[in-house]
């Protein structure tokens, strides 16, 4: 398969974008749902000197690929061709362009099939992810994770604009802001993503980012 390049296109300037429909994840009543209360930037980063970087990246990288993968299919039976036709989050389209430069559209699940095999093919990959001690990161790493952590990004904005009903339907909806937020701080603390890239989602960072107060905690009992 060859390696596909997302990208993204929002409405040209001066052509009016379709009203924007209502963030029901952006509710209270949602927000206010995680599974865990601790400060995010201490578990994102660093830990010492002596834990190399790209190994911290490496790790995180795969754990976030996992778990989204999994958040993903908890809702895949309601993702298909026909309910989303286009890879959608907000009022933004995302393509795929193949190493020539051309432009394909792809449906959701077709998107996140690419997503996810790409991304499985780059972290079990010895050359790029290795796992062996005393092998050597490629000087590519860097600008890989950077492009696994848009896909990512893209899956997960994708979750919230067209399934988040179904989120809540399975209860799901505190573990999806967990990882949301988990994930955002995470890229934001290694400058991953740009935040051009994921600016559409901000409203929702802002809020699911900062600690929620004392009173208002409210936890998904594990099953």
């Amino acid at each position: 398969m060859d390696w596909l390049m997302g990208k993204s296109k929002t409405k040209p300037n001066g052509k009016k974008a379709p009203a924007e429909e209502k963030k029901h994840y952006m509710e209270p009543e949602y927000t206010k749902v995680r599974v865990m209360d601790f400060d995010l930037k201490d578990l994102v980063a660093l830990p010492t000197k002596e834990i190399d970087l790209n190994e911290w990246l490496a790790s995180n990288t795969t754990t976030f690929f996992n778990l989204i993968n999994l958040q993903y299919s908890t809702i895949s039976e309601f993702c298909t061709g026909d309910t989303c036709q286009a890879m959608t989050a907000c009022n933004t389209i995302y393509y795929w362009y193949d190493e020539r430069g051309k432009k394909t559209k792809c449906t959701a699940p077709q998107y996140v099939d690419l997503v996810m095999t790409f991304v499985q093919k780059l972290v079990t990959d010895e050359d790029i992810f290795p796992t062996k001690y005393g092998k050597d990161f490629p000087n590519s790493f860097e600008s890989l994770v950077k492009k696994v952590c848009r896909y990512l990004f893209h899956v997960l904005a994708h979750i919230y604009w067209a399934h988040f009903k179904e989120t809540v339907a399975l209860e799901l909806q505190g573990h999806l802001n967990t990882l949301f937020a988990h994930f955002i701080v995470f890229v934001r603390e290694f400058n991953l993503v740009e935040p051009k890239e994921t600016c559409i989602m901000d409203d929702l960072s802002e809020v699911l980012c900062a600690p929620l107060p004392p009173h208002t905690h409210n936890h998904v009992t594990e099953r």
